[in-house]
């Protein structure tokens, strides 16, 4: 089957990689109604339904629609009785990530590297088969009830897993132009933020790439602090989130609030015209956080020299940062499910390695504002 990762090297791994992966393979929701989840995405972010698993397939306890764009794959499940450990897990959680799968080699090399390690198993590895070939997963757990599978897929050619049936769009879905997944954020309790680092480190061989501290990201009321990991090709990177204390209830707090526990915050995904991809997801509906006017003011001076027409960025409300590699322009949309916990983050890099440092400030009061009109800044 297609690839759905960045180009990896021809064995699969680096020089000194401990663990290493070729970049993410889906990205799976646990959903109230997985059938109406799935038109959503269709229609406001522009994804393809491209596989099915439920009754009609033979399994009796789920569904699972498969939606994907280019390299992103999402893949959105509900239960189908209110007994069933999906359907907990939503009435506890509401919409959100379960499981954040990561494209390995060796499965079985990957999983017992972890436990060895200090991983916790979320399940051992296991052989699934049908007429297209074989798929190998193995699961560790990791933050809330977060888990990563590790998937083999080299002997693969189906639509998406074995048990998934083929299916196409019959809503016409138009492409917005997202390419692949960037990052993933987690928010994590006070005094998590370390521990997951370590976490990364140790069980996966992931290096911390940068630390924000609460001085990088704070307003008048609320704080938090962040520290990045990346993989040893640089194809996975998760920032890991944890509240800071303020005069506030801080967005890390909200989430922790009403996800009830640790959880995926948000995903970003990247375009190469992020003009074009925002102008077209603003006009399917999907909403956006909105920063004042002014943040465009001193950009000449703090940014420099573009490419993008600055006024069709301020229209759109675009942010936009630079680093010592080049600059990048970003956008965050709201929650997507009813709770004020998971969103995207929509990005294009310019030669910018970073995450918009400069940005932080306009972001966390265009957040707060949100809060604010929820009640529970």
């Amino acid at each position: 089957m297609e690839t759905l990762t960045k180009a990896a090297p021809a064995t699969g791994a680096i020089p000194n990689d401990t663990f290493p992966i070729n970049g993410t393979d889906h990205i799976e929701f646990y959903v109230g109604n997985a059938k109406q989840s799935a038109l959503y995405y269709q229609a406001a972010f522009g994804f393809e339904w491209v596989a099915y698993m439920g009754p009609e397939t033979g399994v009796r306890d789920r569904v699972s629609y498969v939606l994907q764009q280019n390299k992103i794959r999402l893949v959105l499940t509900s239960a189908l009785t209110p007994d069933h450990e999906i359907a907990r897990h939503v009435a506890l959680h509401g919409d959100g990530v379960k499981v954040l799968a990561l494209w390995v080699d060796d499965v079985e090399k990957a999983y017992h590297t972890a436990l060895q390690r200090g991983a916790e198993s979320a399940f051992a590895p296991k052989t699934q088969r049908d007429e297209h070939g074989e798929v190998v997963m193995a699961a560790i757990k990791t933050y809330g009830e977060t888990i990563h599978t590790l998937v083999e897929r080299s002997r693969y050619a189906g639509p998406f897993l074995p048990g998934y049936a083929a299916r196409k769009s019959v809503y016409p879905a138009k492409p917005v132009g997202l390419q692949y997944v960037d990052h993933c954020v987690g928010n994590v309790e006070l005094g998590g933020m370390n521990k997951w680092v370590k976490f990364y480190q140790d069980v996966m061989g992931f290096k911390l790439l940068i630390t924000f501290d609460d001085k990088d990201i704070s307003t008048e009321y609320s704080a938090l602090m962040s520290k990045v990991v990346s993989n040893g090709n640089g194809y996975i990177k998760f920032p890991i989130n944890e509240p800071a204390k303020g005069l506030k209830k801080s967005q890390i707090e909200e989430y922790l609030d009403f996800y009830r526990s640790a959880g995926v915050q948000h995903i970003a995904v990247a375009t190469n015209d992020i003009i074009a991809t925002v102008s077209q997801l603003r006009a399917n509906g999907v909403d956006f956080l909105h920063v004042p006017e002014s943040y465009y003011d001193d950009v000449p001076e703090r940014v420099g020299a573009i490419e993008e027409n600055l006024d069709d960025l301020k229209k759109l409300n675009i942010l936009i940062d630079r680093d010592e590699d080049g600059y990048l322009l970003q956008l965050f949309t709201k929650p997507v499910q009813d709770r004020p916990t998971v969103f995207y983050e929509i990005i294009q890099r310019r030669g910018a390695k970073s995450f918009g440092k400069g940005n932080f400030k306009a972001l966390f009061e265009a957040i707060e504002r949100e809060q604010a009109l929820r009640g529970t800044l």
